[in-house]
């Protein structure tokens, strides 16, 4: 993928269009500039992101342990990113570009707020202040780390998931437990 081996800035209209076998006019018909083609990008990352999500929730019982729990979001996300190939210039460019930054933010809001409903229906009582602070944690540190893992060879990948697996296990039993009265100070974010 171009976008994957030129990066944002490398990225030009032209090129895209070469690639895509078409002139450079009909691409711009389409597709006015690059960034409303990394908006489509996005958009499509996003939409992959809500089914997986939705998908995860609809399954969750509240008898599912955490670490099952964590493996379904886990597994389900990491196919996402590994089906968006230039996911780290993707994702480079949602933060640095002006006009697509509102999708930087949505991407940041749907995993929160997914990730509360998530916590809910497992069980844990802390205040929303505090599970928006939990989900916080989860989504920079699974990010992170997926955007490592998918640029990973196969064992390395591996590895990688399994750690993060425990990690976010260990993150998220540590709070499970956690009551509304001792999170109740935690501020909003």
């Amino acid at each position: 993928m171009l976008l994957a081996r030129h990066g944002i800035e490398g990225l030009t209209t032209s090129m895209i269009a070469q690639e895509m076998q078409m002139s450079v006019g009909a691409l711009y018909h389409y597709f006015p500039n690059k960034h409303s083609i990394l908006s489509v990008l996005a958009t499509g990352w996003l939409e992959d992101m809500t089914f997986v999500l939705d998908d995860v929730l609809s399954k969750q019982t509240g008898e599912m342990s955490i670490e099952r729990l964590t493996e379904n979001i886990l597994e389900g996300m990491h196919d996402v990113y590994r089906k968006q190939e230039a996911v780290l210039p993707l994702a480079q460019g949602l933060s640095a570009i002006p006009e697509l930054r509102h999708l930087d933010a949505e991407h940041d809001n749907l995993i929160i707020s997914k990730m509360i409903e998530m916590l809910r229906r497992a069980g844990f009582t802390s205040t929303k202040n505090e599970l928006n602070r939990v989900a916080r944690v989860f989504l920079e540190l699974t990010h992170s780390l997926l955007i490592v893992a998918v640029d990973q060879d196969p064992i390395r990948s591996s590895r990688t998931m399994t750690d993060m697996k425990i990690m976010v296990s260990a993150l998220l039993k540590k709070h499970e437990a956690e009551t509304a009265a001792e999170t109740r100070n935690v501020e909003a974010p």
